[in-house]
């Protein structure tokens, strides 16, 4: 661009109410560090106003003939300095310099303000920010208070009777109905996929897997010493002919499913591939053990395997993914009592027990229907997320489930993996490539986006602005911000 061009264009910005337009060749740093210090100084000298709505990042963008990348990072900056707030529906406005921190908590009701770059490596459910619902679950809190003594204490491995009842009551609502000497309640999901691994396998022996799954059954396949071997899968899921091929050629103990909004590809496994490969799993004999993290978040799920086949599945329903990452709790439901004895006695051994004050917090909150109501929450607000990401990502590049909080991007030509993670963190955004999920062959170019956690729409808006940016150019353009 030409300087009269950007010339013009700076002119055309400055005749709209509120434009700012910064010379950044003064500040001899990178252009988005430019960009901040040229906002900083401005409202230090008062030539910007407390409340002045600043440009959009694509006009500023524009008008500086810079990439949006750079006017995004250097808004990012700028938050994070306490500079500028962005209102959602409104735009990005000047801060008060002697009231940022209170002008950021503002935005945000009722907890810390959140200026920081978003997060989209971690996979959590958005955290409820409605009043009534947060009220009610610190009140739960504070009624354990009354057991405080008998919660500090060592307690039964596996729960009271209350918590198996409790246990038994959210099982029900996916479908599932077993007694109670099958149930096992456990610390967090992966000490009940350790403990069965190890009850079904032997070091040396082989056990089946998605060929993109999710990456603790890599790590924990590989510290009990058991061969993971890969299955090819579509968009549905894992293949059933590809899964017997390999009990004929490579004899597995057992085949892990992640069958409903799989992490990361969010495919859900319908109810006529689930049939098909129980079909196969009874005809050779092997285990089936699925990893149902999602078991609530889908309103109207097809039926489990442990429904379907209750007689040769280890079912695994944790809570982190439906309620919340911090309560490391887990349903597991063996294929008989038998078999639930042995795992009991490998869990006690390894974990000695759920801790107590957790196991207590979420029998509160199932039987009172607090548990449900957090649910419902996540639900509208992953697909109030979802349909944003929708809307702004390229189309053909997203795949997701409207009721899950994470998606999976497969890159453009010219796009590596690599490449758009590392493009991502230079914008202060966080995203998974596809390495860690793929248990064999090259990993496709494709990386994981997660949109729960502690982020406001407004966050996620702003982050999914800038992938798609990115998304919509080549890897040589993005790179253009330092």
């Amino acid at each position: 661009m030409t300087s009269s061009e950007r010339d013009g264009r700076q002119a055309s910005l400055a005749g709209v109410t509120g434009a700012w337009t910064p010379d950044l060749k003064r500040w001899g740093k990178p252009r988005y560090r430019a960009i901040v210090e040229a906002l900083a100084e401005d409202v230090r000298t008062g030539r910007l106003a407390a409340g002045t709505r600043l440009p959009t990042q694509r006009a500023l963008a524009e008008a500086l003939d810079l990439n949006f990348t750079t006017v995004s990072r250097g808004y990012v900056e700028a938050r994070k300095r306490g500079l500028i707030e962005g209102r959602v529906g409104q735009g990005t406005f000047v801060l008060d310099p002697a009231r940022p921190a209170q002008a950021a908590q503002a935005v945000n009701p009722g907890g810390p303000a959140r200026t920081g770059p978003v997060d989209f490596t971690m996979n959590l459910p958005p955290e409820p920010d409605a009043p009534a619902l947060q009220a009610r679950m610190q009140a739960s809190f504070a009624e354990l208070a009354g057991n405080l003594g008998n919660l500090l204490r060592y307690q039964g491995f596996g729960g009271t009777d209350e918590d198996k009842e409790a246990a038994l009551r959210w099982l029900k609502g996916r479908g599932i109905v077993a007694p109670r000497e099958r149930l096992l309640i456990c610390p967090g999901a992966h000490s009940a996929l350790f403990a069965v691994l190890g009850q079904v396998a032997r070091p040396g022996d082989t056990i089946c897997a998605e060929r993109i799954t999710y990456p603790g059954i890599r790590a924990l396949a590989a510290h009990l010493g058991l061969r993971l071997v890969d299955l090819p899968m579509d968009r549905h899921g894992v293949d059933p002919d590809a899964f017997a091929a390999a009990c004929t050629k490579v004899a597995p103990k057992a085949l892990y499913l992640n069958p409903l909004l799989q992490n990361p590809t969010t495919a859900t496994l319908p109810r006529s591939r689930r049939e098909a490969v129980i079909a196969v799993a009874r005809r050779y004999a092997v285990t089936l053990i699925e990893d149902d993290a999602y078991a609530r978040i889908c309103p109207t799920p097809p039926p489990s395997f442990a429904e379907l086949a209750p007689e040769i599945t280890y079912y695994v329903a944790g809570l982190a993914k439906c309620l919340g990452a911090g309560l490391r709790l887990a349903f597991l439901i063996a294929p008989s009592a038998r078999s639930a004895l042995p795992l009991g006695g490998a869990l006690r051994a390894a974990t000695v027990m759920a801790s107590p004050i957790s196991t207590a917090l979420a029998t509160r909150w199932i039987m009172d229907g607090t548990a449900e109501a957090i649910v419902q929450f996540v639900r509208e607000e992953s697909s109030a997320r979802q349909r944003i990401a929708a809307s702004l990502l390229p189309a053909g590049t997203y795949t997701a489930d409207p009721h899950g909080f994470h998606g999976w991007i497969t890159l453009p030509e010219g796009w590596t993996r690599s490449a758009f993670a590392s493009q991502g963190r230079s914008a202060g955004l966080g995203v998974v490539g596809s390495d860690p999920f793929c248990v064999a062959g090259t990993p496709p170019e494709a990386v994981r986006l997660c949109l729960g956690g502690p982020s406001t729409r407004q966050q996620i808006t702003h982050g999914l602005e800038v992938l798609a940016h990115a998304l919509e150019g080549s890897p040589a353009l993005a790179s253009t911000y330092i």
